[in-house]
């Protein structure tokens, strides 16, 4: 399903601030016209800033990320697009490469279908944002079993790619955002199996067991990706996370043909996907706003919380 990006965000809307705490937060469905957008909590925004880690007792610690575009297939360019984009930004915030993981099929940039070959947009009158791009786990790599051993820094559990894996410490901040088709409880993947609903949490509660984080923030872009959280996600693990869609809805692609604005007229495939691409696009306009203690925005999510 496709809608055009500007059509959910406004940043005339006054911003609704809310603040982590220790127990977990899950986003949903889309609101009234007068919650289309909301401002993230600092857990999140230090992920993006320019000047590098935060000024708080927080800045002793590391900040990692774990990308991961969990399709393949030409038609399905807009998800290795949203995991290229948004590592481009971790790196504007200050993040190194030995901190990123890349998980993507890597077959869009060379794709015979792709009109700019070696070139990824993730907009219409965008850069490009493959360029640089880790290639950590491509390919047959991008599996399940590879996605949790690097989440849980199991190095003996991998199969193949780079061997990196989140090295993170007590006072460390996890980034996690995956991007691609859903269902209810169920992730898409470029390999078998898919990701269900419930091996992801159980691996989220041993990430917290091991004592090797301080905050972890995740962003979950798919239809009825609330399905994945909701009810799933305990309480207590300091895990702040947000989904496209509640668990029976659609997320939506954008920068489709068709839409406005569109692509480019030699591309017949979307560039983007609509939650995504808000808080992408949201970040480049607010860092100037509010730098350096900007906190960026997401149209139209309702927040479930916990507490």
């Amino acid at each position: 399903m496709t809608i055009s990006a500007a059509a959910g965000i406004s940043l005339l809307i006054p911003l609704l601030l809310l603040a982590l705490s220790t127990t977990s937060t899950v986003s949903s469905a889309r609101p009234d016209k007068a919650d289309d957008v909301i401002q993230l909590p600092s857990s999140a925004s230090r992920f993006f800033r320019s000047g590098g880690v935060d000024d708080d007792a927080d800045s002793t610690g590391t900040r990692w990320a774990v990308l991961i575009a969990g399709s393949n297939g030409y038609w399905n360019y807009r998800h290795q697009a949203d995991v290229c984009h948004a590592y481009q930004i971790l790196k504007k915030g200050g993040l190194k490469d030995e901190n990123i993981i890349v998980f993507m099929y890597d077959d869009i940039a060379y794709n015979v279908e792709n009109p700019r070959p070696g070139v990824i947009i993730n907009s219409p009158h965008g850069d490009d944002v493959y360029k640089g791009v880790p290639k950590d786990y491509t390919g047959e790599d991008v599996t399940v079993g590879n996605i949790f051993a690097a989440i849980l820094g199991d190095k003996s559990a991998l199969t193949g790619g780079s061997g990196k894996v989140l090295d993170s410490g007590p006072n460390d901040h996890i980034f996690i955002y995956y991007t691609d088709h859903g269902g209810p409880g169920v992730l898409g993947m470029p390999t078998s199996p898919y990701m269900y609903a419930d091996d992801l949490n159980d691996v989220l509660k041993k990430k917290h067991a091991s004592g090797t984080y301080k905050s972890l923030v995740f962003y979950l872009e798919a239809c009825e990706s609330g399905s994945i959280f909701e009810g799933l996600l305990p309480e207590g693990l300091n895990i702040y996370a947000t989904t496209a869609s509640n668990a029976e809805e659609s997320s939506w692609g954008t920068y489709c043909p068709g839409d406005y604005p569109s692509p480019p007229p030699e591309y017949e495939t979307c560039l983007g996907d609509l939650y995504s691409i808000a808080w992408m696009e949201d970040w480049y306009t607010l860092q100037f706003i509010f730098s350096p203690s900007f906190l960026f925005v997401i149209p139209n999510p309702v927040f479930l919380s916990n507490q």
